[in-house]
Parts: structure tokens; C-alpha cells; sequence
């Protein structure tokens, strides 16, 4: 998805790419996109925010859905599993993933101010992060970088260009 979080953009559009995307690799990967990991999905790219498991309870129950933790948690765990979400662990929140299916390696710029956080592929930094721990001795597994400051809609106007 290339819309950026903080520029004006279709985000009905992230939503249904969220989910065309999901449709087919849970196709491709022969298991079942139900209804309620689908309207999880469907909350984690409302907003571009991150969301905790415990502020998707209430649209799930307003939804009809079975809104105890434990549901929310194996919907998202499924959705985790697949590479359609990813967890910000500094937030204990998840946001969807941009490139579901692929394992490539992400950063996520997190604005401070308005909350929004944008996902960014940052593979040639990541070859020389893997380079480096492989120097030490270490296997990076994988990774995920959660960068905080200001986003450009936050940012004071004579800041710019700093």
C-alpha cells in the first residue's frame, strides 16, 4: 500500500487492500479468513493507529462477535502468523503489514503527537544491521524497528527541512 498515513489518502482503499490481500493468502495458504479475523483485520487498518487487543473489544461487540480477550488475541495471533499484522511491541498494538506474504524487513515511523504510525521497507538497512550482528556471531531471526518522533502533519512549519 503506498498511501502514506500522514498525507490525505483513500482509506477505505487501505482497508479493501488490506483485505483483498488477506483473501488470497489465506487462500493460497488453505486456511479460512472468518468473519471475526476479518473485522479484526478490517479495525487494525481503520485509523493507521496502532491498536491494542483491548481497544478492539468494543467494535467487536457492538458487532455481534464474541468480544472476550481470548477471541481477540487468536484472531490477531492468526493474523500474526500470516504476516498480516505486525506487533509494535514498544506499544503492546498491532498495525497492519503492507506486504503481507513477503518477509521483508519493516520499520515503523510512529508519530508521538497524533498517535499514526507508517511502515516503511527498509531492506538495504537491514542487510547492513544482519552484516553487523554477523560479525558478532549473531543469526538475526528477524526484526522490526519502531522509530518514534514527529510526523510531518505534527510537525511545527518551521521545522521543516531541519
Amino acid at each position: 500500500m503506498s498511501a502514506s498515513a500522514y498525507h490525505p489518502h483513500d482509506h477505505q482503499g487501505c482497508i479493501n487492500t488490506a483485505l483483498q490481500q488477506a483473501t488470497k493468502l489465506c487462500a493460497e495458504q488453505g486456511v479460512r479468513l472468518t468473519p471475526v479475523r476479518k473485522r479484526v483485520l478490517e479495525l487494525v487498518w481503520q485509523s493507521h493507529k496502532p491498536m491494542g487487543a483491548y481497544d478492539l473489544l468494543p467494535a467487536l461487540a457492538a458487532d455481534g462477535f464474541n468480544s472476550a480477550p481470548p477471541t481477540v488475541y487468536r484472531a490477531l495471533d492468526f493474523l500474526l502468523d500470516l504476516g498480516l499484522v505486525h506487533r509494535l511491541a514498544s506499544l503492546n498494538a498491532f498495525m497492519g503489514c503492507s506486504h503481507p506474504g513477503h518477509d521483508c524487513p519493516s520499520a515503523f515511523l510512529i508519530c508521538q503527537d497524533c498517535g499514526k504510525a507508517q511502515e516503511m521497507t527498509i531492506a538495504p538497512w537491514f542487510s547492513a544491521l544482519k552484516d553487523a550482528a554477523s560479525t558478532e556471531g549473531f543469526i538475526v531471526d528477524h526484526q522490526l524497528t519502531e522509530v518514534v518522533g514527529t510526523c510531518p502533519r505534527c510537525a511545527p512549519a518551521d521545522s521543516e527541512g531541519l
